[in-house]
């Protein structure tokens, strides 16, 4: 079947002797592998980082971006020869590596949209994400194969399927099979911003798992603000940790290292393979989870290591304690830095604050309640703080927003930030504000501007607690009781209904802390409950429970489900 390649309409004035304006350039993001191969193309694009032996010895797999954008124009034509075009929609079940971002640029490329589910959210919630957004192929290793035909009725959409691995029943062809049927010339489909051009889910941590839409547009859009606020340059390395922003790598002219962490278990990631990786590549950079660099940042302290390639670390996917971030600067070279991107997988990024600001932050926000610094707006976000309100809000219209520094839901706009969930109206409805021809995204957590026009983070609209004597927010007070030496993690949670609940602390012990002992046990509640005393934030709590370790979310293995934390609580304090 021949491959159905948009083309540009032909907007001449035919007759009048005039011409048209020049044609809009091509926003396909896989031009920016396309032009990457052009400039450097015996440069590394993926390099895939295996290790072995106790000493962890690593072994480099590299691939080009020349042979990155040979093997995806082969892989496009491939698929297109099988009838995949624009816009079809494609699951995409691949291990991390070469696999995965050769797959999402060549259904770049085709004009294709990838889908992108967490595969540790378990079957039943795949299986209810593909069913949503009915795919018309699938290309997965032999285990997606296996749920597909446990699950028939959730791909019942897939007419076309591919496996990336050795041959598997029911698996189509494999990648290996449509490259070598493919022409590497394919050429990079014609496509306007506002194409679909990616559907990634959101975890589900904090609710349902939510198909965000992106364009092609607004991953041009995140390129350049993650290239404006953090200083990317082509030929840098990223240690990926994260397979998802590992995707920026070709579009930022980097190359992407995969390291060896199992992505729907990043809290149980081995710390020696990650150092190996990061120095058998020359990383300059890195993104990870704070589960990851807890589990990094004291094993290289224990052995005296300095990452010392390393220019920058981004940290995101929950709060990073102040104490991990000073940790962190023993182990990295003079210059180097932590950095923490806020946004979400509906915008990001939102803002962003270096770890040494951060450090200089927490006496304020300890003095004044505030929570966890988050920083200034990156370039081209605008960010309100508006009523905290759980009804959907359809039009911006003469909305108020709080007056500083007043805690609000916080609401952002601009060229990163996604306008609508796939398939998913109520969702939509609920998250997006239209104002004129744009929307407001609801960030869906609630946040306190300063007068310096830094924000910061108090906790999700959802967690918040309300009590007889008023709203109290999580975070400023448990950024009390996590500066202690013993406290790994805590939750301020909500013990019974909204409007009278009473605010109970759920403590997780640091690693190597936990008391031996009912006495100890209870001299070391003793001594948190009276720190807490000492901060309004955090003095409105009157009962201290020791959890041995908390529910957290399948991404980042670092957000605590708080809604199984507040029902394990209840249990105890009834």
């Amino acid at each position: 079947m021949a491959p159905r390649i948009p083309r540009a309409p032909d907007t001449a004035l035919r007759g009048s002797g005039a011409t048209a304006s020049p044609p809009a350039p091509n926003a396909n993001i896989a031009g920016a592998l396309v032009g990457a191969a052009a400039d450097r193309p015996r440069a590394d694009a993926v390099l895939t980082v295996r290790t072995r032996g106790r000493a962890r010895v690593a072994r480099v797999r590299a691939v080009t971006f020349a042979e990155l954008d040979e093997r995806t124009g082969a892989l496009a034509s491939g698929l297109a020869r099988h009838g995949l075009g624009p816009g079809d929609r494609v699951c995409v079940f691949v291990r991390p590596g070469t696999d995965l971002v050769a797959c999402a640029f060549a259904l770049f490329k085709l004009g294709a949209v990838p889908v992108l589910i967490d595969p540790g959210m378990g079957r039943a919630n795949v299986a209810g994400c593909v069913e949503k957004v009915a795919p018309r192929a699938l290309i997965g290793v032999p285990a997606a194969h296996l749920l597909r035909r446990l699950h028939s009725r959730a791909f019942a959409s897939v007419e076309l399927a591919f496996t990336a691995g050795p041959p598997t029943p029911g698996g189509g062809p494999t990648l290996a099979r449509l490259a070598a049927a493919g022409d590497g010339g394919r050429e990079v489909a014609e496509l306007a911003e506002d194409a679909p051009a990616a559907i990634l889910f959101t975890s589900g941590s904090t609710g349902p798992p939510k198909g965000v839409l992106y364009t092609h547009g607004m991953f041009q859009a995140q390129v350049r603000a993650l290239r404006a606020a953090y200083g990317f340059e082509p030929g840098e390395v990223d240690a990926a940790c994260f397979p998802l922003f590992a995707l920026f790598s070709p579009a930022l002219g980097m190359t992407c290292a995969f390291c060896e962490v199992d992505p729907s278990r990043p809290a149980r990631c081995d710390p020696a393979r990650i150092v190996a990786a990061i120095e058998a590549t020359g990383a300059t950079s890195s993104f990870g989870s704070p589960a990851i660099w807890r589990r990094v940042v004291p094993w290289c302290a224990e052995r005296g290591l300095v990452l010392g390639g390393l220019r920058r670390v981004l940290v995101a996917g929950a709060p990073v304690p102040p104490k991990l971030v000073a940790a962190f600067h023993a182990v990295l070279p003079a210059g180097a830095d932590v950095h923490t991107p806020y946004g979400a997988t509906e915008s990001l990024p939102v803002s962003s604050i270096s770890g040494r600001e951060i450090l200089a932050s927490v006496e304020t926000g300890l003095a004044e309640g505030l929570g966890t610094c988050v920083g200034r707006p990156v370039e081209g976000i605008d960010v309100r703080l508006i009523p905290i309100d759980d009804e959907a809000i359809p039009h911006w219209g003469d909305l108020a927003e709080v007056s500083d520094p007043e805690p609000g839901e916080v609401c952002v706009r601009g060229a990163v930030v996604t306008r609508e969930y796939a398939e998913d109206p109520r969702a939509t409805s609920a998250a997006k504000i239209r104002d004129g021809e744009g929307f407001w995204h609801r960030m869906g957590d609630i946040g306190i501007r300063t007068a310096d026009g830094r924000l910061w983070f108090c906790g999700r609209k959802a967690h918040r607690i309300e009590t007889p004597g008023g709203l109290v927010l999580p975070v400023p007070g448990e950024v009390v009781l996590n500066a202690h030496e013993a406290v790994g993690r805590s939750a301020l949670v909500g013990i019974g209904p909204p409007g009278g609940e009473r605010c109970a602390f759920v403590v997780e012990h640091a690693e190597g802390r936990a008391p031996r002992g009912a006495a100890a046990r209870d001299a070391l509640r003793a001594e948190l409950v009276a720190l807490a005393r000492t901060r309004p934030a955090s003095a409105h709590a009157g009962e201290l429970l020791f959890h041995p370790g908390f529910p957290v979310d399948v991404r980042h293995n670092a957000k605590i489900d708080r809604e199984a934390l507040k029902r394990w609580a209840e249990e105890r304090l009834a």
